[in-house]
């Protein structure tokens, strides 16, 4: 539940381009709408168990865990509950406590608890006092601004475009807000991510700002935030993020124009996050100057940088993709 989630998203989202290409859709969404997961009940001796021991062991091992390492006490310091300095190692580390989040709200749709959603209630309490009053939210900031960590840069937005994982955060702080809207029905943390989603729309569309995401995957959020709000206006920004990407390096994707991207090269979970927020934007806007690289890169994937397991990303030096058809086995990174 907590490993990145990019391969299957990209083959998910890639088989909606593939398969719709042509189709019309009567409204602004996807042509095809998928069947909710809920309506599928898995009851045989193989899956059901594993999903019920998801249930029961590794979601709060993983919350306990985001305790221990000071992700979840990171929230606690910027929102003036505690007193400290960034107590984790990395600026990603909020994006932890979202994924888990996200998972968590997943699986109350299976099963109902209420031990667990009254602890959802507390955590995302605490990231609502560590979001600040106009919606920024990322706590390495937030707690110390002068003394920030060496990938966070010193002014908003403003970074390594290879090491910020400023708009990563919120991305997957967008995803983890519809999952618990839908399965909930509480707005606390989806009026969280809508507050935060305003404020990059206005900084990035409001002032054109040139800097695209460091680590994808705010693409996809914006698209979901899209989809319970009906806000184009993420849409728009979504699409922004990927327009504005280029002049960088291959490690990020940001070579040239996404919509001249013929190959999947560079860091294998930004490549299929990317990807999917291309996909998106394609099937929901039917736009084939997104479609049709995804077309090439889909293909340069599965014929040639693709294990039989599902695995992608061969190279451990940039955990992600190599040369054609090197995929070795011992030292497969494969993230996914």
């Amino acid at each position: 539940m907590v490993l990145k989630k990019c391969s299957l998203k990209f083959i998910a989202a890639s088989i909606v381009v593939l398969l719709l290409a042509g189709c019309k859709p009567q409204s602004n969404d996807y042509p095809i709408q998928p069947v909710t997961f809920t309506a599928v009940k898995v009851n045989d001796n193989f899956w059901a168990p594993r999903i019920k021991k998801n249930h029961e062991v590794t979601i709060p091992i993983a919350f306990k865990q985001c305790e221990i390492t000071g992700r979840i006490k990171n929230f606690k310091i910027a929102g003036k509950l505690e007193k400290g300095s960034f107590s984790s190692l990395y600026p990603f580390d909020d994006s932890d406590v979202y994924k888990i989040i996200e998972g968590a709200s997943y699986s109350l749709q299976t099963f109902p608890d209420r031990n667990l959603e009254a602890y959802l209630d507390t955590l995302i309490g605490n990231i609502g006092l560590a979001q600040e009053p106009d919606g920024y939210l990322y706590t390495n900031r937030t707690i110390d601004p002068n003394h920030t960590h060496e990938w966070a840069g010193k002014e908003r937005w403003v970074n390594d475009p290879n090491l910020s994982h400023e708009l990563y955060n919120i991305g997957h702080l967008y995803e983890a807000a519809v999952a618990h809207y839908k399965a909930t029905g509480k707005r606390t943390l989806l009026d969280i991510a809508i507050k935060s989603a305003n404020l990059v729309y206005n900084d990035f569309i409001g002032k054109q700002l040139p800097y695209y995401p460091g680590h994808q995957v705010i693409e996809m959020g914006l698209v979901k935030l899209y989809g319970v709000t009906g806000e184009k206006k993420y849409l728009e920004l979504a699409k922004y993020m990927l327009d504005i990407r280029h002049g960088g390096d291959e490690y990020n994707q940001a070579q040239k124009p996404v919509t001249e991207q013929d190959k999947i090269v560079g860091h294998a979970v930004r490549a299929t996050y990317m990807y999917s927020g291309m996909a998106d934007i394609a099937a929901i806007l039917q736009n084939d100057a997104y479609s049709k690289p995804l077309f090439k890169i889909w293909d340069d994937l599965i014929s040639t940088k693709y294990y039989i397991t599902g695995g992608i990303g061969s190279s451990g030096s940039n955990e992600g993709f190599g040369e054609p058809y090197d995929l070795p086995n011992m030292a497969a990174y494969c993230e996914t």
